[in-house]
C-alpha cells in the first residue's frame, strides 16, 4: 500500500496563490464589518467572547488531542486533525451565524479576534500538542518545523487583511459598507469552487485514502461543534450565543490550514487530507446546523 506520508496532493502554485488572495479577500471582508461599537459590547458583557475563544484555543485542542489518543490514526492524519484545531474559526461561519438566527455581531468579533490571536495560538497549540503525541512529535522533529516563520506567514495572510479592513471600515465606512455586499459572499463562493475543483483535480488520491480520514472529520466536526454549544450552554449564555459558538467552533479556517500544509509540509498526504476534507465537511454540517436552527427549532432561551 501507498505510504500516506509519501503523497502529495496536487496543488499548483497558481492554486495556492489563488487561494492566499482568496482566504485575503475573505478576512478583509470580515474586516469591513467591525464596529467599534462591536467590541465595546464584548468590553461590557465578555463572558461570552471568553468562552468563544477557549472554545477556540483551548478546549477543541485538548478534545482533538484525546481523540488523536483514543483513535491512534496515521501519524500525518493525526497532525493535520491537530492543525485543524489549531486555526481560527472560518469565515463561512459568520455567514452561518446569521442563517441561523444566531449572534452575528459576536460572530464576527470571535472571527476577526480569533485570527488575531492565531498569530501566535495556532503554531503554539500545534507545537504544544503535537509534541505530547511521540508519533507526531517525531513528524515534527523530521520536518524542523520552525514557529517563527510559521506566524510570520499567518500576519501576512490573516494579520494584514484584517488590519486593512478595519481600517477601511473606520476611516470609510460608506465605502466598507458598499464592498461588503459583494465582497464576502463573492469569495466564499470561490473558496467552495476551490476546494471542489481541489478535489476534483486529486480524486484519485481522496478514492484512494479517504476511508482513512472521512468518518475521522465527521467526528472531530461534530465534537467540535457539541464542544461550543454545550460550553456556551454551560456557561449560562443564551441560545442565540450558544449557536454562534458552536458554529465558531466547528467551523474552522482550513484555508488557512491548507496553505500552511503546503508551505510548511510540503503537502503531506495525511495532513491535507483532512485539511482539504475538512473545508468540504464543514460547510455540509454547518449549513445542515443552520438550517435546522433557522426553522425555528429549539428557539426558547437557556436561564
Amino acid at each position: 500500500m501507498e505510504e500516506l506520508d509519501a503523497v502529495r496532493l496536487n496543488f499548483s502554485s497558481d492554486s495556492l496563490w489563488v487561494l492566499n488572495v482568496v482566504l485575503a479577500i475573505l478576512l478583509f471582508g470580515v474586516a469591513l464589518e467591525l464596529k467599534t461599537a462591536d467590541f465595546k459590547r464584548l468590553a461590557d458583557n465578555p463572558r461570552a467572547s471568553l468562552i468563544g475563544i477557549a472554545c477556540q484555543f483551548l478546549l477543541l485542542p485538548a478534545i482533538t488531542f484525546g481523540l488523536v489518543w483514543a483513535v491512534r490514526p496515521h501519524p500525518s492524519i493525526a497532525l493535520g486533525m491537530m492543525l485543524v484545531a489549531a486555526c481560527p474559526g472560518g469565515n463561512i461561519s459568520n455567514f452561518l451565524t446569521h442563517f441561523a438566527r444566531g449572534n452575528t455581531a459576536l460572530s464576527v468579533s470571535l472571527t476577526a479576534i480569533g485570527t488575531v490571536l492565531a498569530i501566535v495560538a495556532t503554531p503554539l497549540n500545534l507545537a504544544v500538542w503535537a509534541g505530547w503525541y511521540p508519533p507526531t512529535s517525531g513528524l515534527l522533529r523530521h520536518i524542523s518545523l520552525d514557529p517563527w516563520n510559521m506566524i510570520q506567514t499567518i500576519v501576512t495572510l490573516a494579520g494584514l487583511p484584517l488590519a486593512l479592513g478595519m481600517l477601511v471600515a473606520h476611516y470609510t465606512p460608506a465605502l466598507a459598507k458598499k464592498l461588503t455586499v459583494y465582497v464576502k459572499p463573492l469569495s466564499i463562493l470561490v473558496f467552495v469552487a476551490f476546494v471542489l475543483l481541489a478535489f476534483g483535480n486529486n480524486v484519485d488520491h481522496f478514492q484512494r485514502h479517504i476511508h482513512r480520514v472521512a468518518v475521522l472529520v465527521f467526528v472531530h466536526n461534530a465534537l467540535a461543534l457539541l464542544t461550543g454549544f454545550w460550553a456556551a450552554r454551560w456557561g449560562g449564555l443564551s441560545l442565540t450565543d450558544q449557536k454562534t459558538i458552536a458554529l465558531e467552533t466547528g467551523i474552522q479556517n482550513s484555508g488557512l490550514g491548507l496553505i500552511l500544509i503546503f508551505r510548511f509540509f510540503d503537502g503531506m498526504g495525511g495532513m491535507a487530507l483532512v485539511a482539504a476534507w475538512w473545508g468540504i465537511w464543514h460547510i455540509v454540517s454547518g449549513l445542515a446546523l443552520a438550517y435546522y436552527w433557522s426553522r425555528g427549532h429549539a428557539t426558547q432561551p437557556v436561564s
